[in-house]
């Protein structure tokens, strides 16, 4: 084991930077002087003509710089192998191919065998006026260099012959209707790269792929990239909305934008033992499944380029989340599901996929106000109505609620001018005097002379909150309510576009407060009372709420002044206690 040098002894005058300079120096002499005399002469046919160098940038590995060398000179770099090992594939031209079933519409390009729309028939965008949804991003697939179904290679060379060479097509066909079966392939004589792809009426398409170079087996992983997802959603921006998952051990992780990392960081790293990867956004997904014949785990990588955006009129560079997909087997068979987040197909899936529509921390409530909603609309045939015979269901379940909460509230009533003068007499005290305890100690007696439960009042408000949050969530990441029409509202999923919805939610909470007795004797807390209508209605302004809570809640408050009004005329309020004298 070297060690360092003794402290008082003279350092070698060779600095180990003067050595790694004297090193390079001889080591670039020694490469010029082989190439003049002994390299490879340039072929005698011109190379096909290839994309710029920067499609690498989208391959994980070490990023070429701007200056790389064209493709034209990568072939001589690959190997040093005088001959071909395999007779090289390649087509004249290059061209697109079109399969289609009713569920899509996907366009193939032969130049990298890689697909340039993926259109699902049964959505449209958010644009105006609305187009079918595409799930690809031309604009920063064509910056960017990398398109759904390209290779990702460790050697990003071999990533930029395999994709831009032109396959080969095994149809001469112009489009095809599934179930149909696809065969891309390519070879320049070293690289031999071979896809096949099978179609049938499902979102599921089934692709294999096999690579060699100069006959051995080369790993190559399956990509998506150049962006994902509805590029027309507003508020927030598409690529908020944009994650990156894999799963492993059954749980599900999910990866923001914000926490990937460059393509350099990966080198030839791949993280195996996974059941399923791939990429999402609020409501579709492009998930990668090991085939069903030989469940191989799969091995994934992830990370983020950038592209340019106009905001504002000004340039600003925007995140491209990818991800790629291999197995270690000698030809990677994958199943890639792309399509939407249905929470009962994806549920259906070998290895199941429902995890990918997430509820949150509230889903133990989430999921079964969705799936109760799902049952509604076989028997009414629209959402809208739905969620109001939910809320009229949910708010009869609770009524028995409300009527023990209008008790205490009633007891509190009756109270009140006693607990009033309770406070008087500590007004003046700071809260953290400790005669303040002693107030406290006072009303809590009195309370338990009366048998009052102090928050059975606000007890049916109070359970009234997670179902409000639960049911936002559902019906917010619920592809089923996408897009769904009700009267006025184009999409019950996001906000009212007129503001009618929170206008009227406010409105109703107020008539509910006026009706019902006040529980407290503090005036800033009936100030505060009086005032929760009014953020409400705000909060639903400001704030992304579908417009769906805001009609359960709006139902809701309808109800909850009927049942207020029969509360009042059948338990009247009675006349309040006289206060008993303070002893001294």
């Amino acid at each position: 084991m070297n060690q360092l040098p003794p402290l008082g002894k003279s350092k070698d005058k060779f600095t180990p930077e003067l050595r790694i300079l004297v090193a390079s120096l001889l080591s670039m002499a020694v490469i010029l002087l082989w190439a003049k005399f002994f390299g490879p002469k340039p072929p005698v046919n011109p190379p096909q003509e290839n994309k710029p160098a920067q499609v690498s940038t989208a391959t994980p590995g070490n990023a070429a710089p701007a200056n790389t060398p064209s493709a034209a000179a990568v072939p001589a770099k690959i190997s040093a192998a005088t001959a071909p090992a395999v007779q090289p594939t390649a087509d004249s031209q290059e061209r697109t191919i079109v399969v289609e079933n009713a569920l899509y519409r996907v366009e193939f390009s032969n130049r990298g065998a890689v697909v340039k729309s993926w259109q699902l028939k049964n959505y449209k965008d958010d644009s105006k006026p609305q187009k079918t949804l595409d799930l690809v991003h031309p604009q920063a697939a064509t910056e960017t260099g990398g398109w759904p179904f390209a290779l990702v290679f460790d050697d990003p060379q071999l990533g930029t012959l395999a994709n831009t060479g032109l396959y080969k097509i095994s149809s001469d066909a112009n489009s095809l209707e599934a179930p149909a079966d696809l065969t891309f392939t390519w070879s320049d004589g070293h690289l031999q790269v071979t896809k096949k792809f099978h179609f049938d009426h499902s979102y599921t398409v089934n692709v294999e792929t096999t690579v060699t170079n100069n006959g051995n087996h080369v790993m190559a992983g399956l990509g998506w990239l150049g962006g994902f997802g509805d590029l027309t959603v507003t508020n927030p921006i598409p690529v908020e909305t944009v994650f990156v998952f894999y799963s492993e051990g059954g749980k599900l992780t999910t990866i923001a934008h914000k926490k990937l990392d460059g393509p350099e960081k990966w080198g030839n790293v791949w993280q195996g033992g996974k059941e399923f990867t791939g990429i999402e956004d609020r409501y579709f997904t492009a998930a990668f499944l090991p085939s069903l014949t030989d469940p191989t785990p799969l091995q994934t990588r992830y990370w983020k380029v950038f592209h340019n955006i106009k905001v504002d009129g000004k340039d600003q560079s925007e995140p491209v989340p990818e991800l790629a997909t291999a197995t270690s087997a000698q030809s990677t068979a994958l199943r890639v599901f792309v399509g939407p987040k249905d929470y009962d197909d994806l549920k259906a899936m070998h290895p199941p996929l429902h995890s990918l529509v997430q509820f949150g921390y509230l889903e133990f409530i989430a999921d079964p106000l969705f799936h109760g909603l799902k049952w509604l609309h076989k028997y009414i045939p629209n959402y809208g109505w739905a969620i109001v015979v939910l809320t009229l269901v949910i708010n009869m379940v609770l009524f028995p609620l409300r009527i023990s909460s209008y008790k205490t509230t009633l007891k509190m009533q009756r109270v009140a001018p006693e607990i009033k003068q309770i406070q008087e007499r500590y007004k003046k005290y700071k809260m953290n005097d400790p005669r303040k305890a002693e107030m406290n100690k006072e009303v809590m007696a009195i309370y338990s002379r009366e048998g009052i439960n102090p928050i059975g009042g606000c007890f049916q408000m109070f359970l009234q909150m997670p179902i409000w949050f639960g049911l936002n969530r559902a019906l917010s990441y619920a592809i089923e309510l996408r897009h769904t029409q009700w009267l006025w509202i184009t999409d019950l999923a996001s906000k009212d576009p007129y503001y009618v919805l929170p206008v009227l939610v406010g409105i109703t909470m107020y008539l509910v407060s006026k009706m019902t007795p006040m529980t407290t004797t503090d005036p800033q807390q009936a100030q505060m009372m009086k005032i929760m209508p009014l953020t409400f209605s705000v909060m639903f302004v400001v704030f992304p709420f579908s417009s769906g809570l805001a009609l359960y809640i709006l139902t809701s408050s309808l109800v909850g002044i009927a049942q207020q009004w029969y509360l009042n005329r059948t338990h009247p309020l009675p006349a309040p206690a006289k206060p008993t004298r303070a002893k001294n």
